[in-house]
C-alpha cells in the first residue's frame, strides 16, 4: 500500500424581522396565527397564502404537529404566517401538545385567522376555540373553507353565529376567495414594511438533521430555552421543518428542525415523502448541518444515509451523538469502534457529546459551529496552493501508470462554501491520489467540518 492509499488521520419570541429571498432582512413583521380543529386545512390554505407548497399535506388529520413560520407577502407588503397543529380542546398525550403550541402561537401573533370546515358546519370544537381566541384579544380573520362552488357558499355565511364578524368563503385547493381573504388580513394586521430585496448578512443557518427519535426536537428546545417543539417518545413527531431564530454565545442563530428521514425518499410515501423532501430542503438552505447521533444506539445505515445527503449538499457538518447519559463504558468501548469504522470518510467533522434533555454540553455547540463555518469558508490564494502541490507532487509524485505518470500542472481555488479546487493536470488521476491530495489539504491548511471537491481537468491531447 502506497502512503496515499492510507486511511486519513483523524484530525422565544415572535420573530422580529423575515429574510428576503436572496437574504436580505426587511425590518420587523406582523405575525398571523392560522388555528382550527384537525383537518379543515389550515396547511393547504398556508400553501394558497405563501404561493409554494411548504406545508406538508395530507388528508388525515394530525399531520402538522408543530407552529411553523413561513415568510410571505400580499401586495408588496410582508408578513409571517404561522402553520399550527389541529387544535382540540378536549385533546390528551401528544395532542394536548400540539394544542398548546397552538394557544403558544395565538399569544405571540398580532392577528389571527381562524379556519373552520364550510360543509361541515359549527362544531362543539370551533365554539370551544371562538372562547379562547376571545380571551385572547386578538383581531380574528374568519376563513370558512372548501367553499369550492356556489352551493357551498350559502352554507359558509351560517358561520355569522360564531360572533367572529363576516365569514370569508375561500378554497384552499383551488384559490377561489383566497385574494380576498388576504385582502381582510391585511386590514387586520398592523402595518407591515415593503418588501425589499439585495443580499446582506443574515444569522447563521443550521439544520438540525437525524433519523426519527433520536433527539433533534429536544435539542432545539433547549437551545431555545422553551417547548418550541412538540415531543414525544413516538419516532416521528416532527413533521414540517420548524425555524426558530436562537440567541447562543451572544449571537443570533437561525436552527432548522427537520423531521427524522426514516428511509429513502423514493421509497417513501404519504406525508413521509413530503417530510423527506423538505429535510433535504432544509439541508440544502442551510449552512451547517448537525447530524444528530443517538449514542446509545448502533451507529445505522440511516445515520450513514443521511450524513451522504449532507455530503452530496455540500454543507459544513458537525456530529453530535445525543442521549450521552445513557452511555456506559462498555457501550463507549463499541462506539469508538463504529465511528473508525462507518465515519472514516467525515473524520474531518467536529464531534460533541451531548444530553439534549438536560442541556449537558450542549454549549460545546458553539464552538464546534464556529470550526465548521471557518472551515466551510476558507480560501486559500493561488499562489500559496501552488507552492504546495510543488512540494506535494516533488516529494510524492504520482505513480507510473501503463508506462504514463499524470502531472499536476496547476491548481486554483474555485469558490468557498464548500471549499472546491481545480486541478489542471497532464493526464487523469488516481482516485487514491485524489484522496492523498485531499488529505494533505486539511493538514496543511485545516479545512475543518467541511467537505472538500476536487475537479481534475486533463489536458486533451494534441493532434498530429
Amino acid at each position: 500500500m502506497s502512503e496515499y492509499d492510507a486511511p486519513a488521520e483523524a484530525v422565544g419570541e415572535a420573530p422580529e424581522g423575515t429574510e428576503g429571498i436572496d437574504g436580505e432582512v426587511v425590518g420587523p413583521v406582523p405575525v398571523l396565527a392560522v388555528v382550527g380543529r384537525p383537518n379543515v386545512g389550515k396547511s393547504t390554505l398556508v400553501n394558497r397564502i405563501i404561493g409554494r407548497r411548504e406545508a406538508v399535506v395530507e388528508d388525515r388529520p394530525g399531520v402538522t404537529r408543530d407552529r411553523v413560520s413561513y415568510d410571505a407577502n400580499w401586495n408588496g407588503r410582508a408578513f409571517t404566517v404561522v402553520d399550527t397543529g389541529g387544535w382540540d380542546p378536549d385533546a390528551r398525550g401528544m395532542a394536548e401538545r400540539i394544542r398548546a403550541q397552538a394557544e403558544m402561537a395565538v399569544s405571540l401573533a398580532d392577528a389571527v385567522l381562524f379556519v373552520v370546515d364550510a360543509t361541515v358546519g359549527i362544531t362543539d370544537a370551533d365554539e370551544a376555540v371562538v372562547k379562547v381566541l376571545r380571551k385572547a384579544n386578538k383581531p380574528v380573520v374568519l376563513a370558512a373553507n372548501k367553499v369550492d362552488d356556489e352551493r357551498i357558499e350559502a352554507q359558509a355565511y351560517a358561520l355569522w353565529n360564531l360572533g367572529l364578524g363576516e365569514p370569508h368563503p375561500v378554497s384552499a385547493v383551488h384559490g377561489r376567495g383566497s385574494g380576498d381573504l388576504l385582502d381582510a388580513v391585511l386590514e387586520a394586521l398592523p402595518e407591515t414594511p415593503p418588501e425589499t430585496f439585495g443580499k446582506v448578512g443574515g444569522p447563521r443557518r443550521i439544520a438540525i438533521v437525524g433519523k426519527p427519535n433520536v433527539g433533534k426536537s429536544s435539542l432545539l428546545n433547549k437551545l431555545a430555552r422553551e417547548d418550541r417543539v412538540v415531543v414525544d417518545d413516538a419516532s416521528g413527531t416532527t413533521v414540517d421543518p420548524v425555524d426558530e431564530l436562537v440567541e447562543l454565545g451572544g449571537r443570533t442563530w437561525r436552527f432548522i428542525d427537520t423531521a427524522g428521514i426514516r428511509k429513502r425518499v423514493k421509497e417513501a410515501s404519504g406525508h413521509e415523502y413530503y417530510a423527506s423532501l423538505r429535510t433535504a430542503t432544509a439541508i440544502e438552505r442551510a449552512e451547517v448541518a448537525v447530524l444528530v447521533i443517538d449514542g446509545s444506539q448502533t451507529i445505522s445505515e440511516q445515520d450513514i444515509r443521511i450524513l451522504q445527503t449532507i455530503r452530496d449538499a455540500g454543507r459544513a457538518l458537525v456530529i453530535a451523538f445525543n442521549k450521552w447519559d445513557l452511555v456506559d463504558d462498555e457501550r463507549r468501548y463499541y462506539l469508538d469502534g463504529e465511528i473508525d469504522r462507518e465515519l472514516i470518510q467525515v473524520q474531518w467533522a467536529p464531534r460533541i457529546n451531548i444530553t439534549a434533555r438536560t442541556g449537558w454540553h450542549i454549549d460545546r455547540l458553539v464552538p464546534a459551529l464556529d470550526k465548521a463555518i471557518e472551515g466551510w469558508e476558507t480560501r486559500i490564494s493561488t499562489g500559496t496552493l501552488n507552492a504546495f502541490l510543488g512540494r506535494l507532487v516533488a516529494e510524492h509524485p504520482h505513480p507510473v501508470r501503463s508506462g504514463k505518470q499524470p502531472k499536476i500542472l496547476f491548481g486554483t481555488q474555485a469558490q468557498t462554501a464548500p471549499p472546491t479546487f481545480i486541478l489542471f493536470t497532464s493526464g487523469k488521476l488516481d482516485q487514491g491520489y485524489e484522496r492523498f491530495i485531499e488529505r494533505r489539504l486539511r493538514e496543511e491548511f485545516g479545512f475543518v467540518g467541511t467537505p472538500i471537491e476536487l475537479q481534475v481537468r486533463a489536458r486533451e491531447k494534441r493532434k498530429r
